[in-house]
């Protein structure tokens, strides 16, 4: 399609993508958009990441960028630094055959048929065929602005569907992420994912537990958090793909409209509504409220099998939980420290004697476990609701106010007078 004819502009490009694609081009290699980026001009979104594909190796693009580092085993990439922004540049693809000498080394398929290796380059129209999705090869020339479309992906975008190319089986079994990407892009672009496309999921959903844990952390935050988290996760859902994702919390997901399905949809919802509106959202928040149940169901479990007390269940209950989830998706320190802090501290916040409640306040990570138990008080209602209550009415009240309201509460809950300070006499100096 020759620039007249489609609706992709460089003025919707990032300039450092643009830099990018004439040093390519003016190196005597070719240069061009790919993927998303094409994708979400022609759709008439922003593109937010430029991905760059060349018929030139990862070693000619590292010899032409200072800025270049190369990265990856299963398919080295080039990543061009221009401060916080990374332009990735890929080599063409080309097709992998078993029978040729020395393909050990740069091609490598498992028992299941996932790629562990695929250093494997050929021309534009070999990397076409190895797209994932019909809507994701189109590719965007510098050199005339014209688009190539190999597979049909304008027609998929006019009939709204995502369609895979190639066997469908084959390519899941290549990737089962591509299984969580059908999934995305059906939910971030209102698309639905094709008939033939959709059949394998579910026979192929337990191929996850062969994604490592690292990659699939990342994988979340894209499904959830893009601003149709709720969206995703009934798709999820409805494809048996959230279970190999979160399989502590998936069994107590069985019953409709139970606290536990209503839990994880609010904060879905609420997500939602801060990423659309611009404001700031935590992953820590996100997982502290899908492992919630489970722990609280652990804790229970071992305070009646083991005899323990609440507090040491509770703990144990967590690095239990914890320990479980990661196993299949990896959580960085920076996000589990504040699930843990979360989780904590709708223990403390019962308690507001004295000094508690000003002490409370003060915490780091008040305002996270406060919205928490707010979330909570709203599903569950009950003690839990008014307890939530009582902190939105302690905030916002002034010094005087919040004496009555601790004066109050003592008198409710029939706690003891505080006892008056005692000043020690200062001892007389000796003569």
């Amino acid at each position: 399609m020759p620039r007249a004819e489609h609706s992709v502009s460089r003025n919707s490009m990032s300039e450092n993508a643009l830099k990018v694609l004439y040093r390519l081009h003016n190196s005597g290699y070719q240069a061009y958009l790919v993927g998303g980026c094409v994708r979400d001009a022609l759709l008439g979104k922003e593109p937010k990441d430029f991905d760059v594909t060349t018929d030139a190796t990862p070693e000619q693009i590292k010899g032409l960028f200072r800025n270049c580092r190369l990265i990856g085993r299963r398919f080295r990439l080039a990543h061009i630094v221009f401060g916080r922004e990374i332009i990735e540049v890929a080599t063409f693809r080309g097709h992998h055959d078993s029978s040729d000498e020395g393909e050990s080394k740069i091609s490598k398929q498992s028992d299941h048929g996932q790629l562990l290796r695929d250093n494997v380059f050929g021309t534009i129209e070999e990397d076409a065929q190895r797209r994932d999705f019909t809507i994701n090869a189109m590719y965007y020339n510098i050199a005339d602005h014209s688009i190539s479309d190999f597979a049909g992906g304008m027609q998929a975008i006019k009939d709204k569907s995502i369609t895979l190319i190639g066997d469908p089986e084959t390519r899941y079994r290549e990737d089962p992420v591509r299984m969580l990407r059908a999934v995305r892009f059906a939910a971030k672009l209102n698309m639905h994912i094709s008939d033939e496309s959709a059949e394998p999921i579910k026979r192929l959903a337990p191929l996850m537990a062969n994604i490592p844990p690292a990659r699939l952390f990342e994988e979340i935050l894209k499904l959830l958090l893009s601003g149709q988290g709720l969206a995703t996760y009934k798709l999820l859902q409805e494809f048996h793909l959230f279970e190999q994702l979160f399989p502590q919390l998936a069994p107590l997901l069985l019953q409709s409209g139970n606290r536990e399905n209503q839990f994880v949809e609010q904060v879905l919802t609420n997500t939602d509504n801060r990423i659309n509106t611009g404001q700031r959202v935590t992953p820590a928040f996100i997982f502290a409220a899908f492992m919630w149940y489970p722990l609280e169901e652990r804790c229970q479990q071992l305070m009646v099998e083991g005899g323990l007390n609440h507090f040491d269940a509770f703990n144990l209950a967590l690095n239990d939980v914890m320990h479980r989830q990661i196993q299949r998706i990896m959580i960085p320190k920076r996000f589990s420290g504040p699930i843990r802090e979360i989780w904590q501290l709708q223990n403390r916040l019962p308690k507001r004697y004295g000094r508690r409640a000003y002490q409370m306040l003060e915490h780091p990570k008040f305002r996270a476990a406060y919205d928490f138990l707010l979330l909570r008080g709203e599903i569950e209602g009950g003690d839990l609701l008014e307890l939530a209550q009582w902190w939105t009415t302690f905030q916002e009240a002034s010094e005087g106010q919040r004496k009555k309201m601790l004066e109050a509460l003592r008198e409710k809950e029939g706690a003891p007078a505080r006892r008056p300070r005692r000043h020690r006499k200062k001892p007389k100096p000796k003569a």
